[in-house]
Formats: structure tokens, C-alpha cells, sequence
């Protein structure tokens, strides 16, 4: 389907395939659709076909091609100045910005740079998976916090008993027919399942450290020995140590 073959209304119109032609007969139709708030959704456009870029109502494929030139005169094949320059002020301004200008050449914009541009997508467009994103973000901000300073595995198993005791609760009183009657649910101790939630915990902590052996008993050598009968010089070598040589060791030293 081209641009300038429309489906009846209020059907959009769909451009698989558009090589353009007169500038004249794509902006009369282009006004026609912008009275009617036709929806224009793009796969390949070229030349005066771009001109649809200008409606309201206009998206474009992440696959689209959109092509841009001079529009010229078809006669001698000259660019006509004035035509091109309406071609271009047609555009959106982000799409202005990026083409810069026209060339007798193409240039070409695909689907996804339109999109990014701010060009609607034709398929939903990624404000729909960005909300879908921010949402999952949050429930999973939600599901983290952890105001008791419990751990994950502790919150996830009062979650599962949250879970049984509304699907006992629902069941009662289906079977019931409404009428209220004692309800029955077995929970588990909370001190039971923190326990079961911080075993992996105590399993990975580091073991006590070993007791350092006992000190070792003075040397029986100097054990019973009398500062009194020692001399003064051995006793000035070590200020305070125990002494390692013996005092007729020390009295030969000090005499030589």
C-alpha cells in the first residue's frame, strides 16, 4: 500500500513500500489526512513521501527506512530550491537538527533513530516496557526491604505460610457455603525458622582459635640462685634480664 492510495476510514493507512513523486499531489493528501486525524504508519518512505512525518498522527516501524533528497524539477532535473526547502520545514524539529540539510543524494533514517528522535513507535513503543521495568523494579524493592533486620531466607518463609493459612482460610469457607467455623492451621515456630535461616550462616563462620600452650618453667639452673652473692658487674650486664651465663663466667670476664 502506498501513501497516495488510502484505505476507507477510519482504517490507518499503512506504507510498506513508497518511492515518492510530485511534491504537489503528497501535500495535498497530507492535509487530507491531518483534517481526518489519519493514523500513517511507515515501513519504507522516500522523497515527497516524507512529508508524512509532519502529521500528528504518524508512527514508524524499529525496521522502518526513511529517505530524504531535493525534490527537483522533472523536467530538466534541476533541484528546485524553493519546493525542498518546504519538504524540509515540514519535518519535526529533532529531525531537522539531525539531517541538517538536504542533498540531491539520499539520506537515511531508520525506524529506531526516528524512535529515539521522538517519532512514535508503530509497535507500542518502549514507554510501555520502560513502565513494565519500573514497576518489577519497585515489587522487588518491596520484597528486599527488611525492617527487622531478618534475613531473606526468614522473610520468605513467613511469606509461604502467609500464602497457606489465605488458601486454608478460602477453602473453609468455600466448603462451608460462607458460614464461619474454627479454622485449623499449623505454623511453625518463628525462633524455629530464624534458626533453619541463619544455618548456612553458622556453617561458613570461621572455627575458635586453638588455646596457646602454656608458658614454659624457668630454667632450674637459675632458678634457686641468691642476687645477694652475685657481683655487681654480672649483675650490670642485663639491667633487669635474667641471666643467661653463670656468675664465675661472668667474675672471669669482668676480671680479664
Amino acid at each position: 500500500m502506498g501513501y497516495l492510495s488510502p484505505p476507507p476510514m477510519p482504517a490507518p493507512v499503512v506504507v510498506y513500500k513508497d518511492v515518492g513523486g510530485l511534491v504537489s499531489d503528497y501535500e495535498a493528501l497530507t492535509e487530507r489526512y491531518r483534517r481526518e486525524n489519519r493514523e500513517v504508519r511507515l515501513h519504507e518512505c522516500r522523497s515527497a513521501c516524507t512529508l508524512a512525518l509532519s502529521l500528528p498522527n504518524v508512527c514508524v516501524y524499529p525496521d522502518a527506512k526513511v529517505k530524504f533528497h531535493q525534490a527537483y524539477n522533472a523536467i530538466n532535473r534541476e533541484v528546485d530550491v524553493g519546493v525542498s526547502s518546504r519538504l524540509f520545514a515540514s519535518y519535526p524539529t529533532a529531525v531537522q537538527a539531525r539531517l541538517g540539510y538536504l542533498t540531491r543524494e539520499y539520506r537515511v533514517l531508520t525506524g529506531t533513530e526516528l524512535i529515539a528522535l521522538g517519532m512514535r513507535n508503530c509497535e507500542g513503543g518502549p514507554t510501555m516496557i520502560a513502565s513494565r521495568k519500573q514497576q518489577r523494579a519497585a515489587s522487588t524493592s518491596v520484597a528486599s526491604a527488611r525492617p527487622d533486620g531478618q534475613s531473606g531466607a526468614s522473610l520468605a518463609a513467613f511469606g509461604d505460610i502467609a500464602q497457606k493459612v489465605q488458601s486454608a482460610v478460602a477453602t473453609a469457607l468455600a466448603s462451608t457455603g460462607g458460614q464461619t467455623s474454627p479454622i485449623h492451621v499449623a505454623v511453625a515456630d518463628r525462633r524455629q525458622l530464624t534458626g533453619l535461616a541463619r544455618g548456612g550462616e553458622e556453617a561458613n563462620a570461621l572455627p575458635e582459635p586453638a588455646p596457646l600452650p602454656p608458658r614454659r618453667p624457668a630454667s632450674e639452673a637459675f632458678a634457686g640462685q641468691d642476687l645477694a652473692q652475685m657481683s655487681p658487674a654480672y649483675l650490670r650486664l642485663i639491667s633487669g634480664a635474667q641471666p643467661i651465663l653463670g656468675p664465675q663466667l661472668v667474675r672471669t670476664v669482668a676480671s680479664n
